[in-house]
């Protein structure tokens, strides 16, 4: 759900919060967002909860809604998203190529932390690197795009396999704090810091990490990019998954920019 709609006032009026924004098209946003996943219908005071509008405004602007088939009024009275809401993630879906997303947030963590970063996903047994950002440094890790790596080593592999339901250690830590930090463990003299990405459902899709010499990315830079690489990690899920849900995982609940 959206979390920058405006306030209201008791009498139903908006209260201005921020500039540049129509007051309008961020309610009927928020009202449509209001659905959570596997959710086929919510009364008018369930959407006014939600949203922190009153019942009036919620009614003008589902009806506003239906009028383009954005929303349904059932026969019981409550409210559904309608065709046209379908019609438009159809359309995003089929333009949609992951990589244009990726590589973009590649490039911001190159720029916040000045090491090179890595997107991986599970191949059966194997991660595979499916976009790379190098970094600006002279000394770097190399990783060729396509280049298949095993799971159970570096950080980014263990990432995978600890949201894929892994038992055990270092997989329990790993769900718990929401990233992994690994030295040397598949490659002498090597460091990565690695978080993972969700998609549509909060299904895990990979794996995101910053990796280069453990003479550079020392523990404690390790730990101190953690929360970057965690940012970072979250916010390319929340692009892919949409708002929160019951699928979310608590850990990326905690940690959403």
């Amino acid at each position: 759900m959206r979390n920058d709609v405006p306030e209201e006032s008791p009498n139903g009026s908006a209260t201005e919060r921020g500039e540049g924004g129509v007051i309008a098209v961020t309610r009927a946003l928020s009202l449509m967002e209001a659905f959570e996943v596997g959710e086929s219908a919510l009364s008018l005071a369930e959407l006014s909860r939600r949203c922190g509008m009153h019942k009036t405004t919620v009614l003008r602007l589902a009806r506003t809604l239906a009028q383009s088939h954005y929303m349904v009024q059932t026969d019981s009275g409550q409210w559904r998203l309608g065709p046209a809401a379908g019609w438009l993630g159809a359309r995003y879906q089929a333009g949609f190529d992951v990589n244009n997303v990726v590589e973009p947030a590649l490039h911001d963590l190159v720029k916040l932390t000045g090491e090179s970063a890595s997107f991986y996903v599970r191949e059966g047994d194997i991660r595979s690197c499916v976009a790379r950002v190098e970094g600006p440094q002279s000394v770097r890790h190399n990783v060729r795009i396509g280049e298949r790596l095993p799971l159970d080593r570096g950080a980014p592999g263990r990432v995978i396999l600890a949201f894929s339901g892994a038992k055990g250690e270092p997989y329990e830590a790993i769900r718990t704090c929401g990233y992994q930090i690994s030295m040397g463990e598949r490659e002498a003299e090597v460091s990565s810091v690695a978080a993972p990405v969700f998609r549509s459902g909060w299904h895990l899709l990979g794996s995101m990490c910053i990796s280069g010499p453990s003479s550079r990315l020392t523990r404690d830079r390790l730990e101190k990019y953690a929360r970057n690489v965690v940012a970072a990690a979250n916010h390319l899920s929340y692009a892919l998954a949409g708002g929160r849900s019951p699928a979310t995982p608590p850990v990326v609940s905690r940690w959403h920019p």
